[in-house]
């Protein structure tokens, strides 16, 4: 598979690097494309035989798939200069910038006004966690993506974490709970350090314990497939401290509070 990547910067280069690292591309089946030096830079030092391109788009053509990560204002310029070097017919392209539809991104791709054809667009969702290969990432097709399209895709994503096919509908819900959602456990983080340190810790020793046992609760909710609230029953003993902690929580709104959080990012 030849993969070209549009937008070498956070997440561009986070994409790049994980498929690198997990072997399902071959560095030099890659190429990277961007307006600054910069990003192409830190990748070829990264991996000198990764290809790097500066607005230069000839390897649009061989390529399998095209990964679109530059700013969303940018995705239709994107595609407008890139549109006459596609073959339709076998080629993928998927976005990863928030916003912008697939009708959008259609629309742009479009070559001639009455022509149907048009190449299999994707949209994917992933958060920071891609960095470290842990990210969920939400994937939206096209009505004329294959199964085995859809799978491909697929693939690569699951190669940087995990992935889930979802209608492109629910990608706004879906990005507060994976995109923004992340953040507010690193909120949470930072309060507990702070409990930790007003209790005696460093915050280093804080942190630890507590991203230790974050990764613990989740890989746990992850493997039985229990609910929360049956892994809360287990620790909140009749007359403990944990339910002390649980009252203190909802007295103060913690779980209003998650919801709102939530719904003010749709």
């Amino acid at each position: 598979m030849k993969l070209t990547v549009i937008g070498g910067g956070n997440m561009g280069g986070a994409i790049v690097r994980g498929l690198v690292r997990s072997s399902l591309i071959k560095a030099d089946d890659i190429t990277v494309i961007d307006r600054s030096p910069v990003p192409l830079e830190v990748l070829q030092k990264f991996n000198p035989k990764i290809n790097v391109a500066s607005n230069n788009y000839e390897s649009v053509e061989k390529a399998d798939v095209i990964i679109l990560a530059v700013k969303p204002w940018s995705i239709t310029d994107v595609l407008i200069d890139i549109k006459f070097l596609l073959d339709y017919s076998k080629q993928m392209i998927v976005s990863v910038a928030a916003g912008i539809s697939i009708d959008e991104m259609n629309g742009a791709l479009t070559k001639i006004h009455s022509e149907k054809q048009l190449p299999a667009v994707f949209r994917a969702v992933p958060n920071t966690a891609i960095a470290v290969k842990q990210s969920i990432t939400l994937v939206a097709a096209s009505s004329n993506a294959t199964d085995e399209q859809q799978k491909a895709i697929l693939n690569i994503f699951d190669k940087l974490g995990s992935s889930m096919l979802t209608d492109e509908s629910k990608l706004p819900a879906g990005t507060a709970l994976t995109s923004c959602g992340i953040a507010f456990f690193f909120r949470y983080v930072r309060a507990a350090v702070s409990a930790g340190v007003e209790m005696g810790f460093y915050p280093e020793e804080a942190q630890e314990m507590i991203v230790k046992t974050m990764l613990g609760a989740a890989k746990l909710l992850d493997e039985t497939k229990n609910s929360p609230e049956a892994e809360i029953d287990k620790v909140t003993t009749p007359g403990g401290i944990t339910i002390k902690g649980m009252n203190e929580l909802d007295a103060n709104g913690f779980s209003n509070a998650i919801i709102k959080a939530f719904k003010a990012c749709r």
